[in-house]
């Protein structure tokens, strides 16, 4: 029951209406919201900059090209879209065998993998996954 009710709730609901007019409060929400994505955004980009074994600088640019990308083709509620921690610890191997330019590659390799899942509808089988608790 509850797994049902959580797949009608990611499927159906939507926390915010994108189509609603952009009044001054909501202006102000968007924006503080931004600006506190974006604060915590740079020390985790940092962080994990330093756990791959790249420079800091790499780290800030691979996290505004993501929230760049994100928020030019639009994301959903709940989307990740930055950085996370087992990426960074499979891209150490990567960067220590092959070196940055490698880096790069693979990063955009995998998104292409990700918008062909997204295209084949492949999202669906997520449900599939057994919840761990």
């Amino acid at each position: 029951m509850p797994r049902r009710l959580l797949a009608y709730a990611a499927d159906n609901l939507s926390f915010s209406d994108p189509d609603a007019p952009l009044t001054p409060t909501r202006l102000r929400i968007e924006v503080l919201s931004g600006l506190t994505v974006a604060l915590a955004l740079v020390p985790e980009a940092v962080a994990f900059a330093f756990v791959a074994g790249v420079a800091p600088l790499v780290g800030l640019y691979a996290a505004f090209i993501v929230g760049l990308i994100t928020a030019i083709f639009g994301g959903r509620p709940g989307m990740i879209s930055g950085a996370t921690g087992a990426l960074a610890v499979v891209m150490v191997s990567l960067v220590a065998s092959h070196g940055v330019e490698y880096l790069f590659a693979s990063v955009v390799l995998m998104g292409l993998l990700q918008l062909g899942a997204g295209f084949l509808k492949l999202g669906k089988f997520i449900r599939m996954v057994q919840n761990s608790w």
